[in-house]
């Protein structure tokens, strides 16, 4: 019953917002030709109708069963076009408030309604508001459509960290970073192993992986685990937990009323049997102290924490932390990079580089020079790249795979090389 009142409400306001597009697009073409109109009207009415008859069937569709990467695509297209859609209704919004103002100023003063108002000769106001906002959703769309190309884009960040304390012996180690793979949204074997020959080839002493190995499931892993078996590093490669590898967003079969699930308990199980089987030391709240001649650097690793409430937080740090306190450099393994400000920081200032990953920069932004801007910013003070305070460092990965939208705009999927000189 509920489902069937909230598809209603959805289908009610998709409907309201293809009318209201539908004023822009009718103020576009009155003056072309019927042919043209008619085309162009059936085209945006043809979508309208069979995006809102897909949602009315959804219960009966078995969407849930359809191919994941089918549905990836479907659900990018659909709510870039609604995105599309918003963006249109907020220049046609600015239009009709303009015509509210410009009428009752005219009614109170007694104004002449003016004969022509115009841009430019033959265009209106109103028509040249609504050119701007289809030229605007248009491209923002046309942007949406063309980030799936670079999904697979892989991007070498390179970055030189100098640090106080790093003992001599460690000086000059390379660290490749990767995040949030998220094996359950990929498709293209030759793409994904050239990118894990990219982290090979920038020959590594040491591979740190910070979470979020699969979207949901460890099952998700079996096309891919020759794949990943390739990424190796002499001091090893060293992995992590993020929010996605528990399954807590997988509507598991036998959940019960408390949120107990055996098989959730046993996916987990098996993920890191998957970590094992790639050779990849999981490392759950714990600590590996690496040793070179007398000098010594401390790796600690935790389960995911987030400051944010939303997500899970089964990180001990405290844990993690023991035995390392007369170790003078400390790298930690995070997931979520809130958790630096929130905890590792204010009770952990030995810890002198924290790696991260989880907001992806949304897979959608800028970066340029003088400009780095992302939606991700508004959600996360820290949302990609170094970041310093003091003399603590925070580097938070793009991610390394996608999720959600099959794609990237701006925010490319990326591959960190830390020196540490």
């Amino acid at each position: 019953m509920r489902t069937g009142l909230n598809s209603f409400i959805l289908i009610a306001f998709l409907l309201i917002l293809d009318i209201y597009v539908f004023q822009a697009i009718r103020a576009i073409v009155y003056m072309s030709t019927p042919r043209v109109r008619n085309i162009t009207y059936a085209i945006y009415w043809a979508y309208s109708a069979i995006s809102l008859l897909v949602i009315a069937l959804l219960p009966y569709i078995q969407w849930h069963n359809w191919p994941p990467t089918l549905k990836s695509y479907l659900m990018a297209i659909f709510m870039g076009m609604i995105l599309a859609k918003l963006l249109v209704v907020v220049f046609l919004l600015i239009d009709d408030i303009r015509r509210v103002v410009v009428w009752v100023f005219r009614k109170f003063t007694a104004q002449p309604s003016a004969s022509a108002s115009s841009i430019t000769s033959g265009m209106s106001r109103s028509q040249f508001l609504s050119r701007l906002g289809l030229v605007t959703g248009g491209t923002l769309f046309g942007t949406l459509v063309y980030g799936f190309s670079n999904k697979y884009n892989y991007h070498v960040r390179k970055v030189k960290l100098a640090f106080r304390h790093l003992p001599a012996s460690f000086k000059g180690m390379r660290i490749v970073q990767i995040s949030d793979i998220h094996s359950g949204s990929f498709a293209n074997r030759e793409a994904v192993l050239k990118g894990v020959r990219m982290i090979n080839a920038q020959k590594a002493d040491l591979v740190l992986f910070t979470g979020d190995l699969v979207n949901d499931r460890a099952v998700e892993m079996a096309a891919w685990m020759e794949v990943f078996r390739e990424v190796k590093a002499p001091m090893g490669v060293y992995s992590t937990l993020g929010n996605h590898d528990y399954g807590d967003y997988y509507p598991w079969p036998d959940k019960t009323p408390n949120g107990y699930s055996a098989m959730q308990h046993e996916n987990l199980e098996h993920l890191k049997e998957v970590h094992a089987n790639l050779g990849w030391k999981l490392m759950m709240n714990e600590n590996n102290i690496f040793q070179r001649g007398n000098d010594k650097i401390a790796l600690l690793g935790v389960e995911n924490w987030s400051a944010i409430k939303r997500f899970p937080r089964y990180g001990d740090l405290k844990r993690a932390y023991e035995g390392t306190a007369d170790i003078p450099f400390k790298i930690l393994l995070s997931h979520d990079p809130t958790h630096w400000d929130a905890q590792v920081r204010p009770e952990y200032p030995d810890i002198a580089l924290t790696l991260a990953g989880h907001t992806h920069g949304m897979q959608f932004g800028v970066e340029i020079p003088g400009l780095k801007w992302s939606p991700a910013q508004y959600f996360y003070k820290e949302w990609a790249g170094l970041y310093k305070k003091g003399e603590q460092f925070l580097y938070v990965n793009r991610g390394f795979g996608f999720l959600g939208y099959p794609g990237r705009v701006g925010i490319l999927p990326e591959i960190t090389v830390i020196d540490l000189v």
